[in-house]
């Protein structure tokens, strides 16, 4: 059985910083690729980045790119999201996301591409 479940969120001011981490257990680590998502309240929830499952692509939604940055540690069974220059809009429940049908290179922004989430960690910005 898959399990992920993140951690690091917290209460943060306008332009600081956190990182959030996501471990996964059970099932093969380094055949997956993950996600972030996340969710305010009253609204969908939307894509923020993945990683592909060699490591080597990255992709971003436009609203964090070159603020937030995601990478993994296969060995570890984690992947991170360093959030940088944070906003009140960044305010949500922040998800990770395992895709076990990836194949190699590809880094889905589709919600639907991933079959297992966490339990969501939440992060406030305050302004």
């Amino acid at each position: 059985q898959v399990q992920l479940e993140e951690s690091g969120g917290g209460l943060v001011q306008t332009g600081g910083s956190l990182r959030l981490s996501c471990t996964v257990s059970g099932g093969t680590f380094g055949l997956y690729a993950m996600g972030w998502f996340r969710q305010a309240p009253g609204k969908e929830r939307e894509f923020v980045g993945a990683i592909s499952r060699g490591g080597t692509v990255r992709v971003y939604a436009d609203s964090v790119q070159s603020r937030f940055t995601i990478s993994k540690i296969d060995a570890k069974r984690t992947v991170y999201l360093q959030l940088n220059r944070l906003k009140p809009e960044d305010t949500a429940a922040y998800y990770c996301a395992a895709d076990d049908n990836a194949v190699a290179g590809a880094a889905d922004r589709r919600r639907e591409a991933y079959e297992f989430w966490g339990q969501g960690t939440q992060v406030t910005v305050s302004s």
